[in-house]
Order: structure tokens, then sequence, then C-alpha cells
């Protein structure tokens, strides 16, 4: 068992007493060796031999202490008759060595503090007077003459004797008060310094706590730029930890441009924070967005360093461009009405009365050609207008629950009798055993379908492979999704243009209206869903499409599979 604060102090202690009393007792022996004495045992090796053994007992009971104090009172005793002793053996009321009563004091003061230290005083003075008085005694003839060689012979006047007694008691006495006082004062301080510091260890782990949950990445560099923190969001969001960060340019880590380094300076000292928004490739990942600020720091040896903040805004950038979209399309849908009434019906009226004239004219067979040019250019526009219309007026929805599975097979077969499908093409489905169904609208289910893949037929001329593929998450999962993919090996898309494919009149087929993937991101954005484009140029294109998956459903189709 390991002794306790009291234990510890009073074994500092023990030590301190030791060498004290064998120094001074040694020192004593030497000078009472010339003279010589009437015990069969010197009391000057007895008391040595008191001393140890009175040490050695107190050792092995430190680790009672802090259980049983009473032991720290025992302590003090010991060393207060020990002293007593020691002042006996040298002259009583005329030894120089009255004064290390101070020490078991000083001692008490450290443990007990001012009760102690008094308590200490107290019984040294009783212990004290006692010696004196029976020096007295002694020399009045009351007590054994053998006791003279064990208590000084000669002694003072009683009027000094008083004198000194009363002097030493209040030395006593005036010690420990003032011993107890610093005691206190220490212990205090102590407690006060204890609290200070867990107040601040509780501050610092609270700035770290707070730092380090930060969503926005927080670094410091000193005035070469070179990175000196480095919190956790800072980690996660550009993939360096922060032990490969620190020391770092920050220029380097954060891959910040040349043009905004290079006059960093001049310009924090002109306003109060510089902000910029770059690509910037993780560490072993994707490129993001990021939006990035800095401001000067002031250092604590008055150096001036640099404070950067810098947040993922890849999600921002896609929903305010989704917000630029969205308001583009319902300005489209204003004016839908309109082109409905003023275009359409014209166009119609156009179509319907060059069909008669061709039936009634007798016309050349040059003339009977523009007429045929006229009629099948008023079907493509018609058919542009019709598909305009579909993707800007809201339509009324039957949701029901549809099976992906199917519709995408129906799909596959309906390719292979498709215009756009050439001999090179292949086409291959990947549907899961088990019903995968969500809540929709069939007909706009197939025309998602369909859509992607005409499409992907388009995007290859030369021919190839489209696979079509329907997944469902795990049902566990707190939003379970339903996906269908479509992918090609075709001509692919550019990287400057993935951002604007599902903008309206962006399409890239010859003959096409541009609307294919518009209709196709509305219905999916309708249904909760959402459009994910995956492309690289003359490698292919793949396309999913999420939507909430009905997870009742599937797990009745399931369970009734598996009985």
């Amino acid at each position: 068992m390991v002794p306790g604060t009291h234990g510890r102090r009073l074994l500092t202690h023990i030590a301190l007493r030791l060498v004290a009393a064998t120094v001074l007792l040694a020192l004593a022996l030497l000078v009472e060796l010339g003279n010589p004495d009437d015990f069969a045992v010197n009391p000057f090796f007895a008391l040595i031999g008191v001393v140890y053994a009175a040490s050695l007992l107190f050792i092995a009971s430190l680790r009672h202490v802090d259980r049983f104090p009473w032991l720290i009172d025992v302590h003090f005793a010991i060393d207060v008759l020990v002293v007593t002793a020691f002042v006996a053996l040298t002259g009583g009321v005329t030894s120089l060595f009255s004064w290390l009563y101070v020490l078991p004091i000083i001692a008490a003061s450290s443990i007990q503090f001012r009760r102690g230290a008094l308590q200490v005083a107290a019984f040294s003075s009783l212990l004290y007077a006692g010696v004196v008085l029976a020096q007295y005694l002694q020399a009045s003839g009351y007590l054994d003459p053998k006791l003279a060689a064990v208590i000084g012979g000669d002694i003072p006047p009683l009027k000094v004797t008083q004198f000194t007694v009363v002097l030493d008691t209040f030395g006593l006495f005036a010690v420990a008060f003032l011993a107890g006082s610093l005691a206190e004062r220490l212990r205090r301080a102590d407690v006060r310094l204890v609290r200070a510091s867990e107040e601040i260890a509780d501050l610092q782990f609270s700035n770290q706590y707070v730092i380090d949950n930060l969503l926005s990445g927080l670094a410091t560099a000193d005035e070469q730029n070179r990175f000196l923190t480095f919190n956790r969001s800072a980690s996660q969001i550009t993939g360096h930890g922060a032990n490969e960060a620190l020391g770092k340019s920050a220029a380097e880590i954060l891959q910040l441009p040349p043009e905004f380094v290079e006059h960093l300076r001049d310009d924090l000292m002109r306003t109060r924070s510089k902000r910029t928004d770059l690509h910037y490739r993780k560490a072993g990942g994707p490129v993001i967005a990021l939006g990035l600020s800095v401001t000067q720091l002031p250092l604590p040896d008055r150096r001036v360093g640099y404070l950067y903040t810098f947040q993922d805004v890849t999600d921002i950038r896609r929903l305010e461009r989704d917000a630029q979209l969205q308001k583009r399309l319902a300005a489209v849908g204003e004016m839908a009405a309109g082109i409905a009434h003023e275009i359409r019906n014209p166009l119609a009226s156009m179509s319907g009365s060059i069909q008669i004239l061709r039936q009634e004219l007798p016309l050349t067979e040059e003339q009977s050609q523009l007429m045929d040019i006229v009629i099948r250019e008023s079907e493509r526009l018609n058919e542009t207008i019709r598909s305009f219309l579909a993707y800007a007026r809201p339509q009324r929805r039957a949701a029901s629950r549809v099976d992906v599975r199917q519709i995408v097979t129906d799909t596959a077969t309906l390719l292979q009798n498709s215009p756009e499908r050439l001999p090179s093409h292949v086409v291959t489905v990947k549907a899961p055993e088990t019903p995968a169904c969500c809540l929709a609208d069939p007909s706009q289910i197939r025309q998602v379908v369909w859509n992607l893949a005409t499409n992907a037929l388009r995007a290859m001329p030369e021919g190839g492979e489209l696979h079509l593929s329907v997944a469902c998450d795990p049902a566990d999962r707190a939003q379970p999704q339903l996906t269908i993919a479509v992918r090609d090996d075709g001509v692919g898309i550019a990287a400057e243009d993935l951002e604007e494919i599902l903008q309206p009149f962006k399409g890239g087929f010859t003959g096409g209206t541009g609307l294919g993937l518009s209709i196709v991101h509305k219905i999916v954005s309708d249904y909760g869903g959402e459009l994910q484009v995956e492309s690289q140029h003359d490698e292919g294109t793949t396309v999913y499409v999420k939507l909430p998956l009905d997870v009742a459903l599937t797990m009745a189709g399931t369970e009734r599979k598996a009985s």
C-alpha cells in the first residue's frame, strides 16, 4: 500500500530528523567522550538507538497515517521527547540546544498547520519546564543523586532560570504561531493554485474541444506562412493530418494560387481579411469546392502571423446552381402557356392546311417534296413543343406502387425494336430477384428510363454496350433508396459541360430537343429523389436515379419469396 499525502510528508521529516539527530548527537558525543561516564551504557548511544528505533517504527506505519491521524500526533510527540532528552543531557536550562524544539514545531505546522504547531509548542514547553524543575529538585536533594549525571549539574539563579524559561516558552509559541500562519497561507495558496490550475485546464480543454468541433477548418500560421496549429475539421476537409500539416507551407497544404499568396501581406495591410474560392483536390480524394478566408494574427512574440478559416462549400455551390436552375425553370413555366397558344395552335392550323392543299392541288414532284418537308418539320416542331410543355407544365401524378424491375425490363425489350438502336448496340439488364418498388406514376418512371436509355444509345454512334440496372439499399438504413443506373461506353461528357447538362435546351445530340435530361431531372426531383451523372470524355457516362424506396412492399415481397 502506497503512503498517502501525510505519509509522504512524514517520510521526509523522518529522513531529516535522522540526519539532524545523528549529526548533533555525534558532535555532542565527541564532546562528552572527554569526560568519564558513570553509566554502563552511554546515554547518548541509547538516545541514538531510540531515535533510530522510533524512526523505523514510523516508517512501517506510514501507510496507515491517513486512516489514523492520531499517529501524526504520536510522531511529533516522540520528536519532542527526543529533543527533551537531548536538552536534558546537555545541561537542561543551560543547554545550548533548546532551540531544537523549533524543528518539530515547524514540521508539525507543515502537516497540521496552526493547530499542530501550537500543540507541539505547548507539549515542548511543558517538557522543557519539567526538565528545569527536575534540575532544581535534584539540586535540592529531592531526587536520586544518580540523576545528576543525566540532568546537568550547575544551574543559574532562580530568577535567571525563570526568565530563561519564560523567554524560551514565548519563543516557542511565537515560532508556532508564525509557522502555523505561514503554513495556513501556503495551504490556502495551494488550494487557490490547484483551483486555478483546474480552471485553466478546463478552459484549455473547452477551447480545444470547441476548436476541434468547429465545422470550419481553422489553422494558424507563422510569419513565414507555415502552419502552427491545424484543427480536426481542417484535417477532415483537406485529408492532411495535423502532424503532416504542421510546419508545412500553407500555400502547399491548401493549394493556394500563386497570385493569392504573392501579395497576401500587402493586401491584409489594407483590408481585414482576404477571401477566395478554389477547387481543392483532397489528399487521396476527390476535388471539392473550398471557400477560404485569411486574416492577420498577432503572435505572442509580437510578430504577425496568419489565421486561416475554410469550409467545404461543394454542397453549397451545388444548391446555388440548383437555385439558379429553379429560377430559370420558373421563368420557363410562366412562358409555357403563352407558347402553347401562340405557337402550337397556329402550327396545327398550318400543318392541316398544307395537308389539305397537298391533297386537292395538282402538284409537281418538286412541290410535293416541299410540302412533305413542311409537314415533317411541323411535326418535329410540334414534338419539341410537346416535350417542352411536358417539362414546364405541372404534371398530375397517379402515384401507385411500381415495380421498377418490370419497367426497366420492358424498356430493354422496346429498345430492341427502337430506331435509335443499331445492330452494333448491346443492351443488358441487371435487376434483383425481389421486388424493387417505389410510390410513383408508372408512366413517368417509364419516361425517365426511356429518356436516359435513348440518350445512351445516341452517345454510342459507333455501337457499344448499354447497361441498365436496378439496386436497393439495405432496408435498415435511415433513408433507404432505390437506384436505377444507366451506363454506356460512348463519347462521354467533358468536365466543363457536366454542370450544364440539366439545363433546358442544352442537348448535345443532333435532332434532339435538349429537354430529355431536364424532364428526367424534374420528375426525379418531384418525387424527392436525386439525379447523379458521372462521365469522362471518350470513356462513357453513368447516370444514377435515386428514388425513395417503398421498404414495406420490398420486405413483404422478400418474405413471400422466402415462404
